[in-house]
């Protein structure tokens, strides 16, 4: 008997020892912090559903990607039936993280309910793309986490953990974010960093800066300072609001949160227009599709507001939209994981099409990757500007330049038999594309242009016949001139290649032969105008 009451006081104590982990795991799970969750659940033995949900999930929210995928596997292989869709997506994203395509085309073709095939969206984006990007890491600072840059000037601004006086924040460990201001070399490095002045920063997250024309006038996000109750959540939250403040006698100050700010929702990441008459943000208000979405609202000359306005399905989905940031020719560039992306958060941009944004369109593989990429600007009338990645481990700048790129079209070569003399003959070959405005040969078009003196030095009695044409964005007059010296320049390099100019002859089109619908100057995205701004080459009888 008394080895019974032994064993029982064993068992008894072990089950009180187990509980007392999974309460302690819970508390740091539900107040979102996550590296001391996963420590606690870690230290479970026997993982149940709920268990390892949560270990899971503090690993995927902390960027430990590896070890977010053993666990979600371990979950769906031994309670797959009973897991939640989310579970799916998150796995999914976790997938594609390490390199996994194949297994997270899986999991997001059930969650989605559709068949999700990376490799054949990934070739077609190749097709697609208008930009390329090179970029390049701007500081090797592992120890903290940077990110939410914007331009102030001749200056930007951007958040970072890296002030050690504030408190740390439970979620990864890290200081409180504040903002830092620094110059920029020519390069794009950052130089003589500093934090930012005045009463901006505090002790909990100021972050996404960004500023009206003159720098007179900043909007930011900072975090609550208290935690309030609000529905499906377990514990009080602290949520984000947007405020503004004032330069006066080169002091910040005046500083207010905006009226549609809320302790009940986050708003979050501003992007001022550059007529400074539109604010768009990120919010998770009553009324979004999901998770976070973009919005934008009216800031009107009197320092009121209008209504925030969701900005719709084709920017915002069901999961994070987010980051939003507004370029000075109203392109609009934000960050989704709710999309086809490469994982995890994807750079997206979307422009107006008839008073309203039309379909938001991943920004390509020179620039984001399986890893979160966000927080894109770009520098006003420039090819070059910021964003932030994760894909080292911690958030950090990386600084971008980028070109216009249209696919080049390679030359097709159908040849016909000549019934009379047996011999072949070439009927066509492809298209060289231009830059906006532009009439010079690039590389991707030279290497088509070298492809067709190929074919004419095969065939030495083949005639060709340049047409070069613009899209419809300018005068008439202007355009026609525009295309014929993209006419001229065409027929410039094929000579220089050594084929005798009495063999080409060159015509300019102006805007008048379009291979779409895009015959007004607005209206198309930049996409299907670069399709119509083309030298093509038709073979002579």
């Amino acid at each position: 008997m008394k080895n019974l009451y032994t064993t029982l006081f064993a068992v008894l104590i072990a089950a009180s020892g187990f509980s007392q982990s999974v309460k302690k795991a819970d508390r740091f799970f539900n107040q979102k912090a996550f590296m001391d969750a996963s420590e606690e659940y870690r230290l479970i033995n026997d993982k149940d559903q709920e268990v390892l949900q949560n270990l899971a999930d503090s690993y995927f929210f902390t960027n430990r990607m590896k070890n977010a995928e053993d666990t979600y596997r371990t979950l769906f292989l031994q309670h797959g039936a009973d897991v939640a869709p989310e579970y799916k997506f998150r796995f999914a994203h976790t997938l594609r993280a390490v390199g996994n395509n194949e297994e997270a085309d899986k999991y997001m073709s059930e969650y989605l309910g559709k068949e999700v095939n990376f490799a054949e969206w990934a070739k077609e984006l190749d097709t697609t793309v208008s930009h390329t990007f090179s970029t390049d890491q701007v500081m090797n600072n592992a120890s903290s986490s940077n990110f939410g840059i914007s331009f102030m000037g001749d200056k930007v601004v951007f958040a970072s953990t890296r002030n050690t006086e504030r408190p740390i924040y439970a979620w990864n460990r890290q200081p409180y974010l504040d903002l830092y201001v620094a110059d920029m070399n020519d390069e794009g490095e950052l130089e003589n960093i500093s934090l930012f002045p005045g009463e901006i920063n505090t002790d909990t997250h100021e972050s996404s800066a960004t500023f009206n024309a003159d720098q007179t006038v900043m909007f930011f996000d900072r975090t609550n300072s208290r935690r309030v109750k609000v529905e499906n959540e377990d514990v009080p939250v602290a949520h984000i609001r947007i405020y503004r403040a004032e330069l006066v006698n080169g002091e910040w100050t005046n500083i207010e949160a905006l009226p549609f700010t809320s302790d009940q929702y986050s708003t979050e990441h501003p992007t001022l227009s550059a007529d400074g008459t539109k604010l768009y943000f990120s919010s998770d208000m009553p009324g979004s599709l999901g998770s976070f979405d973009i919005y934008s609202v009216d800031v009107n000359e009197d320092g009121t507001y209008g209504e925030p306005q969701n900005l719709g399905a084709n920017v915002n989905t069901v999961h994070r939209d987010q980051f939003p940031f507004i370029s000075d020719e109203g392109v609009l560039y934000f960050t989704s994981d709710g999309r086809m992306g490469f994982g995890n958060l994807d750079i997206y941009k979307t422009e107006m099409e008839n008073g309203s944004f039309g379909e938001a369109k991943n920004l390509g593989a020179t620039i984001n990757g399986s890893s979160d990429d966000f927080s894109f600007v770009k520098r006003a009338g420039e090819d070059k500007g910021y964003f932030a990645s994760n894909r080292r481990g911690t958030d950090n700048l990386y600084v971008f330049t980028r070109e216009e790129y249209t696919p080049p079209v390679v030359p097709i070569e159908i040849r016909e038999t000549n019934t009379e003399t047996g011999a072949q003959q070439l009927k066509d070959v492809g298209n060289i594309h231009f830059a906006f405005d532009k009439s010079d040969i690039r590389p991707e078009a030279a290497v088509i242009l070298d492809k067709v003196v190929a074919i004419m030095n095969e065939y030495p009695e083949l005639k060709i016949e340049i047409g070069s044409h613009a899209d419809a964005r300018g005068s008439d007059t202007y355009n026609q001139k525009l295309s014929e010296r993209r006419a001229a320049s065409t027929m410039e390099y094929i000579v220089s290649k050594g084929i005798d100019q009495s063999r080409l002859t060159s015509q300019g089109y102006g805007e008048s032969m379009p291979l779409n619908d895009c015959i007004k100057p607005t209206g198309c995205t930049n996409e299907q105008y670069a399709k119509n701004r083309r030298s093509e080459f038709k073979i002579m009888n």
